[in-house]
């Protein structure tokens, strides 16, 4: 029995060394083959590997996208072809008086037709580029694949001029935008692009003021129709509705708070806003900026536009109000574009049933206007002391860019709070504007006005 154990032993051994050179060998082939593939560029990104190992074909496995792509084209060749065709025939029945063999045509076979071809050219194939000596490979944009909804996909694709010419801006491609911010509000924009192409859009006006104030901003273009007031009526003429609330059937109330102007008066706590408290009574309106003030931080329009007399013709009101800054503007001749937002009220309707012009942009926005053309630039009642610094300086270096050589910017009772004061006056102030008007009231224990005018320098560079 003794000896019987001792080859069992033996053999039990010599199976244990064998099992740990197999796993040894194991070891070495799996780690000299991360290294051929490291070498090959799977770690480092090298693009002649990548075009070696990553072909168009290989990438859509199912099928051929470069052959598809061929076919789809061949047929919407053919059936622009045929379209044509029939609209001969069309104009040929039309001078025949041929008119119920016309009308079987336009309607049955030349509109489907039609309506087709466009559907079949939106559809987005992958785009396969061959380059010399290279496989071909399949080209995407950037974020196109990034949303579900085909509407947002077709939006942002890059679009080519026809027959590969060059359009009015010099390029081969028009590039619809949106703002980066889009891409954290993925399902919220892909809610706001869900509709069917022709029909109404879904009253949802303040789901887009959500993605804009939020930084998806600019929203994408939609293709369905905008709904109106059941019982719209006809505006008052200009005479009439600079100073008189308008009609409360031009305005759709279902996403406010108020169904009517009369509950927007400051005196109804439910009123839905905050900002701009008394902005719908037009009998408080009528005081703003042509009566004397006790506070020295309120200026009056007569007294700013004689600094410059006569050079004062368009400019900006930047904040958030129902156009009164602009209304009294307008009766010195002066056109001002008020920047708004429907914060709890309708603010942009308000001022464009006024008969002035509302301008639906949000703090995170460039001002789509171009260098040096602004006489005027206003600010009130929007920008105070809780804005970042950073996000201020940005704000007035954009100011900057569009105000012109010897502009103005109006600087209207800015409040924040006495700490901050000396932080706020160095931000207006390091442009080195020349200062006309400079004024600072109490408007609590801790808070005060800040008012200034001041002149953008020449800068003849």
């Amino acid at each position: 029995m003794g000896r019987s154990c001792i080859p069992k032993y033996k053999i039990s051994r010599i199976m244990g060394w064998l099992q740990i050179i197999l796993g040894g060998l194991v070891i070495l082939v799996s780690i000299l083959s991360l290294a051929r593939f490291y070498y090959a560029g799977f770690f480092l990104h090298n693009e002649d590997i990548c075009h070696h190992f990553y072909t168009a074909k290989e990438v859509y496995e199912d099928f051929d996208a470069k052959s598809l792509s061929q076919r789809v084209q061949e047929v919407l060749d053919r059936l622009e072809s045929l379209q044509y065709k029939l609209e001969s025939k069309l104009q040929e029945l039309e001078k025949n008086k041929g008119t119920l063999e016309k009308v079987f045509l336009e309607y049955e076979i030349v509109r489907p037709l039609h309506s087709a071809n466009v559907a079949l050219r939106q559809i987005r194939l992958p785009k396969i580029e061959e380059e010399e000596g290279k496989n071909s490979t399949v080209k995407e944009d950037p974020l196109i694949n990034f949303f579900l909804t085909e509407e947002i996909r077709k939006y942002i694709t890059p679009k080519e001029n026809r027959v590969g010419k060059i359009n009015l801006y010099g390029t081969e491609k028009v590039y619809n935008t949106i703002g980066h911010a889009c891409v954290l509000y993925k399902n919220e924009l892909q809610q706001y692009m869900d509709y069917d192409i022709g029909s109404y859009c879904d009253d949802d006006w303040n789901l887009a003021q959500k993605l804009m104030i939020n930084g998806c901003d600019p929203l994408p273009r939609r293709r369905c129709l905008t709904r109106a007031s059941k019982e719209y009526q006809k505006p008052y003429p200009i005479n009439e509705s600079l100073w008189k609330l308008p009609d409360n059937k031009n305005v759709r109330w279902s996403n406010y708070r108020c169904r009517n102007f009369d509950c927007l008066q400051s005196k109804n706590p439910k009123r839905g806003y905050t900002k701009c408290t008394g902005c719908f009574e037009m009998e408080k309106e009528k005081l703003k900026w042509v009566t004397n003030s006790s506070l020295s931080a309120d200026f009056m329009i007569s007294d700013i536009l004689k600094i410059k007399p006569g050079e004062i013709r368009i400019g900006l009101d930047y904040g958030i109000g129902t156009g009164t800054f602009a209304a009294r503007m307008r009766e010195q001749n002066v056109t001002i574009v008020s920047t708004a937002l429907n914060l709890g009220a309708p603010f942009n309707e308000m001022i464009a049933l006024r008969g002035l012009i509302p301008l639906y942009v949000t703090l995170n926005q460039r001002l789509p206007f171009f260098d040096n053309t602004m006489d005027l630039i206003h600010s009130t009642g929007f920008m105070d002391g809780w804005i970042d610094l950073l996000l201020l300086d940005f704000i007035l270096y954009d100011w900057d860019r569009i105000l012109r050589p010897g502009g103005l910017l109006w600087i209207d009772r800015f409040f924040c709070s006495k700490k901050d004061l000396d932080d706020y006056m160095y931000m207006f102030l390091q442009l080195r504007y020349k200062k006309h008007k400079w004024a600072i009231s109490p408007k609590s224990k801790d808070e005060v006005y800040l008012s200034a005018l001041l002149e953008k320098p020449p800068r003849a560079i």
